[in-house]
């Protein structure tokens, strides 16, 4: 399983059907009992998981084994994991705030720590998620320099730009993150093959088109070419927001199938290192959208 990154492409946890077990069943017990002709052939069954020591099978074709839960990640597993990234952003967050003024005299050194921080973030990103495995270290390392970034562009759009910025846009991320949970468990969010391909087409989209707007910002000066300012800002902002809602879907698949499948507990990192990116995402499009209509007033 690969993280959940509206930029980020993703590992499912189906081998032979390209993302997260679409189209496919658990196997009894989480077991193979399928190969080919040569003896070194891999088992090929619906479970990707069926080669990892928490998956009991016998490659003679005998029915598979008595499930074996020891090791497998559960959705404690994940609500821990979750919580404990989180938490490090969060602490960070608030210290960033606290230590980093965004006064007239200090807001340039507080902003260029910032950026510096998120920069940091994203590397460690980008290297935790083209990792075959999860490393609890470099999730909570990103965890901790994204939180300063958020700290300081908080602590600068809540007081300079509009007062109460930040507690609404966490309370429309926990509003968003508890719709897409409540939508997707009553089944009206259907996460298939076809729902995977839209929004990741309409998330490189939206990523080329806010990478192109930065350029002309940054060689041309002003808003670039208006996407994140006026009216288009405000509609990218709803379309961003969307779009986290969707990831968040494409998570809960990932976590569902994760436990359905028998994956080892270690993957909870890799679902929680997903669920954070995401959060952030959403978070962030809300202060950009919040920060829009304040300045359009």
């Amino acid at each position: 399983m690969r993280s959940s990154n509206p930029v980020f492409s993703r590992r499912g946890f189906s081998r032979d059907n390209g993302y997260a077990g679409f189209n496919t069943a658990p196997q009894a017990g989480g077991a193979a009992v399928g190969t080919q002709g040569s003896p070194y052939a891999q088992p090929q069954s619906g479970n990707p998981y069926a080669q990892n020591p928490y998956a009991q099978q016998d490659l003679q074709g005998a029915p598979p084994q008595a499930p074996v839960t020891t090791g497998r990640m559960t959705i404690d597993d994940v609500v821990l994991r979750t919580g404990t990234t989180l938490g490090v952003l969060i602490v960070t967050a608030a210290l960033a705030w606290a230590l980093l003024p965004v006064d007239d005299a200090n807001i340039g050194r507080s902003y260029g720590i910032g950026i510096g921080a998120a920069l940091i973030g994203m590397v460690l990103a980008f290297v935790q998620s083209f990792k075959r495995k999860a490393s609890p270290a470099l999730i909570l390392t990103y965890a901790a320099f994204e939180g300063v970034f958020l700290g300081v562009i908080s602590s600068i759009v809540d007081n300079r730009i509009a007062s109460g910025a930040a507690m609404q846009a966490v309370i429309g991320t926990l509003a968003v993150f508890a719709a897409v949970l409540i939508a997707y468990k009553a089944g009206w969010i259907r996460v298939n093959r076809r729902f995977y391909g839209f929004v990741m087409a309409a998330a490189l989209g939206f990523v080329l088109l806010m990478a192109v707007n930065l350029l002309f910002a940054v060689f041309g000066g002003g808003d670039g070419l208006g996407f994140r300012s006026g009216g288009l800002g405000i509609m990218f902002g709803i379309i961003g927001i969307l779009l986290g809602a969707c990831f968040l879907a494409l998570d809960f698949k990932q976590v569902e199938d994760g436990i359905a499948y028998g994956a080892p507990r270690e993957e909870a990192w890799l679902a929680a290192f997903g669920l954070t990116l995401t959060l952030v995402w959403i978070y962030l499009e809300f202060l950009r959208l919040i920060a829009i209509l304040n300045s359009s007033d």
